[in-house]
């Protein structure tokens, strides 16, 4: 594994991604592309033949690629993308290479063409039936990526991952300081056997236990905790912790510590002045539990304790920035 599929996917529908344009989807339709659900064999076959679970176009009979062009649900600097061929065995593309742009306002479809396209993958050599790993080293920001196929074929899902860059114009007023489309990110947390804590900080309510937070059973006499950075410096107003779907396996009491610091060093933030928001509280399942938070000191880091471990399906830190 490469060091960025830890990194949120900024194309996921669950962050409002979109596939706004695509020359070719005659077979299986562009939208299948940003599916946060891994995906899955389609045993049926329709009016146009096998069907799948991705994008796939037509054979090609003259020269030229295949493309999808992704609007990323938050700009954006891309760590690396994923192209997963998953189940396209004698029809995935040999070769791919993805492009940035920076697309101001709403333009349709057939504008984006316009656009400076940078590259950020040159064509690489793709594998069927595999998850295919490319690093990107370029660090500037992207509202808009390309994914082109050469020259035609199909792909399962197409994954963007790297660090949202939120336009802060809008980040005004009393706003949610720890949202993955603000800015907070997951820095840490003590498990995640059957789902990452970052799901936390997704937009929306949870649709079930699976789009949430959920660790192991401890035995050990400790308690599970998450640490999120915030979008910035800020104070904060109230908090919400909703075990909403997480019935038996709700935590028995729920604690929310802040912090004021620079680094993100695990050394640092252990040696930082950390203080209550939310002190230890009994926790019930199913439940969106709301509180107001009386201190007035700016934060950076916040920091969930669940006792002794369980689920939690959103975690919100209202709040101005300082």
């Amino acid at each position: 594994m490469t060091g960025f599929t830890h990194l949120p996917d900024l194309a996921s529908r669950d962050l409002a991604g979109s596939v706004c344009a695509a020359n070719d989807e005659f077979f299986a339709a562009r939208e299948n592309l940003i599916r946060p659900e891994p995906p899955a064999p389609v045993p049926t076959f329709g009016h146009k033949g096998k069907e799948y679970d991705g994008w796939e176009t037509r054979r090609r009979r003259e020269p030229g690629s295949d493309w999808a062009i992704v609007r990323l649900g938050v700009p954006g600097v891309v760590h690396g993308v994923v192209v997963d061929t998953s189940y396209f065995t004698g029809n995935f593309p040999p070769h791919v290479s993805v492009e940035g742009a920076v697309v101001t306002g709403y333009p349709s479809a057939a504008e984006l063409d316009s656009f400076a396209w940078e590259p950020l993958v040159a064509r690489s050599p793709a594998r069927g039936d595999a998850v295919n790993e490319y690093a990107v080293s370029d660090r500037r920001a992207w509202t808009h990526v390309r994914l082109t196929i050469h020259p035609d074929g199909g792909v399962a899902r197409f994954r963007v991952h790297g660090t949202p860059v939120p336009d802060r114009r809008f980040l005004t007023g009393t706003v949610d300081l720890a949202a993955l489309e603000n800015g907070g990110a997951l820095v840490g947390c003590s498990d995640a056997f059957y789902g990452s804590a970052g799901r936390l900080i997704l937009p929306g309510r949870a649709r079930h236990m699976g789009e949430g937070w959920e660790n192991a059973r401890r035995r050990d006499g400790g308690n599970d905790w998450a640490l999120f950075r915030l979008a910035g410096p800020g104070v904060v107003r109230h908090v919400e912790l909703d075990t909403s779907y997480f019935l038996g396996n709700a935590p028995g009491w729920v604690r929310l510590a802040g912090c004021g610091s620079a680094s993100e060093s695990e050394e640092d933030l252990a040696a930082a002045d950390w203080f209550d928001l939310v002190p230890r509280e009994r926790a019930q399942p199913d439940t969106r539990h709301r509180f107001l938070v009386p201190e007035d000191r700016p934060v950076t880091h916040v920091r969930l304790d669940v006792y002794p471990d369980g689920g939690m399906a959103r975690l919100r830190v209202w709040g101005e920035l300082a």
